[in-house]
C-alpha cells in the first residue's frame, strides 16, 4: 500500500500507445487521442490527491508536427477543448497550469484558450500540471546555451562562472524541480527528446500498459515502486 511519505516531487510521463489503442481496436487514432485525454484527468486527479507537487505530460513533440495534417489538427482541436474542459477542475482542485514548448507555432484558437487557461489558473499553489506542447529538449538546451552565451557576450558572467545551477535558469523549467520519476507507457525503450537535461538522476519506469489503458492502480502501483527504491544520485551504496 502507498505510504503518504517518500513520494516524488515531481513526476514525469510519456503518454504513448493512443494510437496503438485505436489501430487494435480498429478505431480511428483521433478515438485513441480521446481516450488518452481521458487518462490524463484520471493520473492528474490522482497526482493531485496525493499532494505531489508537479506533474509534467508530454502532450506533443516538436517532432509531432511531421504526423498528417489530419492527425495534427486532430490533436490541436482536443489540446483546445481538453483546456476548455479541465479549466473549472483546475480552478476547483487549485492547480496552476504550466507549459513549456514552443508554443508559438500552436493555432492562434488554441494560444487563446491557452492563455486563457495560464492566465485564469496563474495564482494557484496546490499543484503544477506541466504540459509540454511543441517541445524537444534538444531544442530546450540550446535556447538555453544561447541565453548562457549572450550572458557571457553582455558580461553578465565570464565563461568560467557557468555552472549547472546557472544553465538550469535559463531552461524552459526553472520553475519547477527536475522530474523525480520518468514514466513511460507503451513499452517503448527511449526518451524521445523529452526533458534529456532534467531527467539526469530521474527513476524510470517503462510500463507495456498502452496509454489510454494506464489506470489509477496502476500509477499507484509504479509510486510505490519508486518509494522503494534507493536513490544514490551516483554516490555510493
Amino acid at each position: 500500500m502507498i505510504q503518504n511519505t517518500g513520494l516524488p516531487r515531481h513526476v514525469a510521463i510519456i503518454m504513448d500507445g493512443n494510437g496503438r489503442w485505436a489501430k487494435k481496436r480498429m478505431r480511428n487514432r483521433t478515438q485513441g487521442h480521446e481516450k488518452g485525454a481521458e487518462t490524463v484527468r484520471i493520473v492528474t486527479r490522482t497526482t493531485r490527491k496525493l499532494g505531489i507537487p508537479v506533474l509534467s505530460l508530454y502532450a506533443f513533440s516538436t517532432e509531432n508536427w511531421q504526423r498528417s495534417k489530419t492527425e495534427v489538427s486532430a490533436l490541436m482541436y482536443l489540446l483546445k477543448k481538453f483546456l476548455n474542459s479541465e479549466k473549472k477542475e483546475m480552478l476547483d482542485n487549485n492547480i496552476k497550469l504550466m507549459t513549456i514548448g514552443q508554443t508559438h507555432r500552436l493555432p492562434s484558437d488554441v494560444q487563446t484558450v491557452l492563455m486563457d487557461t495560464l492566465d485564469a489558473t496563474s495564482k494557484n499553489d496546490g499543484m503544477i500540471l506541466n504540459l509540454a506542447l511543441s517541445y524537444g529538449g534538444r531544442d530546450d538546451i540550446v535556447n538555453a546555451a544561447k541565453q548562457c552565451a549572450k550572458a557571457v557576450q553582455s558580461g553578465e558572467i565570464m565563461p568560467d562562472e557557468i555552472t549547472e545551477k546557472f544553465f538550469h535558469n535559463y531552461l524552459s523549467t526553472k520553475e519547477i524541480p527536475d522530474p523525480d520519476l520518468l514514466i513511460r507507457t507503451s513499452g517503448e525503450m527511449r526518451i524521445s527528446n523529452f526533458l534529456l537535461w532534467q531527467i539526469a538522476y530521474s527513476e524510470l519506469f517503462v510500463t507495456k500498459t498502452l496509454w489510454p489503458d494506464f489506470t489509477e492502480d496502476e500509477y499507484l502501483s509504479i509510486l510505490e515502486n519508486y518509494q522503494n527504491r534507493e536513490r544514490r544520485f551516483g554516490g555510493y551504496n
